[in-house]
């Protein structure tokens, strides 16, 4: 990885990286005390309190934590972030200052294992992105005392604009001997899989997973004969589980080579897929695997597909009621609608005529503006793989821990 450009190699007008560091240390207590001001109180005090649970005791590594997410990454009602209120209220501060600070609101999430030290840096490689990251710390070296090769940080990263490829430790830094590897291993995985945007950071993964997904989704549609199945909610279970059996069974053949021949695999035994209660609780569940949403699951999806394919059922409350959670909810993509009405296309204006009282709706002309009106969120980002991919280290890693157990 190509080292930060120096200060000296620099122009004069251009801040050094030790110049950059030490104002980044200025800024971020400025940034903080901005945060915990009165004016951010009724977003801030609920989220640590949550964090803090009914017996009120939060340690102090997981109030930075939250105290940090908060400044950076969280959405006020305006949907700007306490670093935006804070730069559109300094009018004191310089480029350099304002290019760090917008920088810093696309933080990097990571579980990371310590390749080396390097002067004032450590170089970390990231297990969820399989990036390096210079990493640097505000209060000096001193930051990573006790931090040696091999080891792993939990923490998270911003950058520093100017030098290339640098990066700060921003709020908790949680320190892990090699010795934790697997635990550590299995931390990861489950980040990986259940925040996949930390590993698409890397653009290489991005094509990766979707080609993963390609491959998954013929796999499913062979195996369960289409992409689209509606159920009930214990058959659909059922179903999901023999599928994630089968694909890691096969996996496992084709990995596991000679060191799998004759040894039972961990972890076969237990359940892959668990429906959430929400889906346990529904009359049937529809499980579409779209080549760009990927793997979803919809509750009471038979309803809505009954009220597409006889537009009478519109004049029922629960059928319309359906309908409108369906274009309501945040959790729930175009998906489910743009597929039953490009199944019913002769019943689909009927169904949204009665709905929305618009006599003159067709779905051909209508139907995309609606569901952009209805769910902006979607179109805001471009779509991601819905498969999460295992860095080279990550996989290394777990498979050393599953041939240990």
């Amino acid at each position: 990885m190509a080292e930060a450009v120096q200060g000296e190699h620099q122009g004069a007008a251009e801040p050094s990286l030790t110049d950059l560091i030490e104002r980044s240390a200025e800024l971020k207590g400025e940034l903080v005390s901005f945060a915990q001001s009165a004016r951010f109180d009724r977003w801030l005090t609920p989220l640590l309190l949550e964090a803090a649970g009914p017996a009120r005791r939060l340690d102090e590594g997981e109030a930075i934590r939250i105290t940090d997410h908060f400044i950076l990454r969280y959405r006020l009602p305006d949907g700007l972030t306490v670093v935006d209120r804070f730069i559109a209220g300094r009018k004191d501060l310089t480029a350099s200052d304002r290019t760090m600070l917008l920088g810093w609101r696309d933080p990097v999430e990571g579980v990371f294992e310590v390749q080396r030290k390097d002067g004032d840096a450590v170089v970390l490689l990231n297990l969820l992105d399989d990036l390096e990251y210079r990493t640097y710390s505000n209060v000096g070296r001193a930051a990573f005392r006790g931090v040696s090769r091999g080891g792993f940080l939990h923490t998270c990263l911003v950058s520093v604009h100017s030098a290339d490829r640098a990066w700060l430790v921003s709020g908790a830094m949680s320190h892990y001997p090699r010795s934790s590897a697997a635990d550590i291993a299995q931390a990861a995985l489950e980040l990986a899989t259940s925040q996949t945007s930390l590993v698409f950071r890397n653009p290489a993964k991005i094509e990766q997973g979707w080609q993963q997904m390609r491959e998954d989704r013929a796999a499913f549609i062979e195996f369960c004969d289409g992409d689209e199945l509606i159920l009930p909610p214990a058959e659909a279970g059922n179903l999901l589980n023999a599928y994630y059996r089968h694909r890691q069974e096969a996996a496992a053949s084709q990995q596991g080579g000679a060191r799998a021949r004759g040894r039972r695999i961990t972890g076969l035994d237990l359940p892959f897929f668990e429906l959430p209660r929400e889906l346990a609780a529904a009359d049937t569940v529809g499980v579409i695997y779209d080549q760009v949403d990927g793997l979803n699951f919809y509750a009471d999806y038979g309803m809505l597909r009954d009220l597409f394919a006889d537009p009478a059922l519109t004049g029922r409350r629960r059928h319309q009621d359906l309908l409108r959670t369906y274009l309501r909810e945040e959790s729930i993509t175009p998906l489910p609608i743009r597929r039953l009405a490009a199944a019913h296309p002769r019943t689909a204006d009927a169904v949204f005529r009665r709905l929305l009282r618009k006599p003159d709706f067709a779905w051909s002309e209508h139907g995309e503006a609606l569901l952009h009106r209805r769910k902006p969120w979607y179109y805001e980002s471009e779509p991601r793989p819905g498969v999460s991919v295992i860095g080279d280290r990550l996989g290394a890693l777990l498979a050393d821990r599953r041939w240990a157990s």
